[in-house]
């Protein structure tokens, strides 16, 4: 019976080592990307990666979609200075239902977040974009969702009312 404890303790101290191993393993490099005053000789094409929208959101009549990007940085510059950077920087366009207007989003913060949506089908598109707001090829994603029936007032009391149709 005694042994026990001392077994586990053993089994304890291993699990730690092997954990702080696999982790001191990784370099700085390997978890933030390449320094920002050495340029990439041949960079490698950015990426844009959408999770559909947090299930969380939609009955509150928001969207939260989370996203990352690679091969990038999303950070607020703009302008063809900007599109000589390297690492390469850029942005996202973001359009909802397709309307004629859409709005830059410089600020990398991970998560897509658009609240007040009526009931019903909707959809957003998110763009990956340079500088000078040229979309990269491939690189956009279109998310469709269905806002479900809630009540506007209570989930937004300082909201406008709708229309009525």
């Amino acid at each position: 019976m005694t042994r026990l404890p001392s077994i586990r303790r053993l089994a304890a101290a291993a699990a730690g080592a092997l954990l702080a191993t696999s982790l001191s393993a990784q370099s700085a490099r390997d978890v933030t990307g390449p320094s920002v005053y050495v340029p990439i000789a041949n960079e490698p094409a950015p990426r844009l990666i959408v999770d559909p929208p947090l299930a969380e959101g939609l009955p509150l009549g928001v969207f939260w979609a989370q996203y990352r990007v690679e091969n990038l940085r999303i950070v607020p510059v703009f302008g063809p200075g900007a599109a000589q950077t390297s690492p390469r920087v850029g942005h996202l366009h973001i359009t909802v239902d397709d309307l004629p207007w859409w709005w830059a989003d410089p600020s990398g913060t991970n998560t897509i977040d658009i609240a007040g949506f009526t009931p019903g089908e909707h959809k957003v598109k998110i763009e990956l974009v340079d500088p000078n707001h040229n979309v990269y090829p491939g690189q956009v994603v279109t998310l469709t969702f269905t806002i479900p029936e809630y009540d506007r007032a209570k989930v937004h009391p300082h909201a406008p009312p709708l229309p009525r149709k």
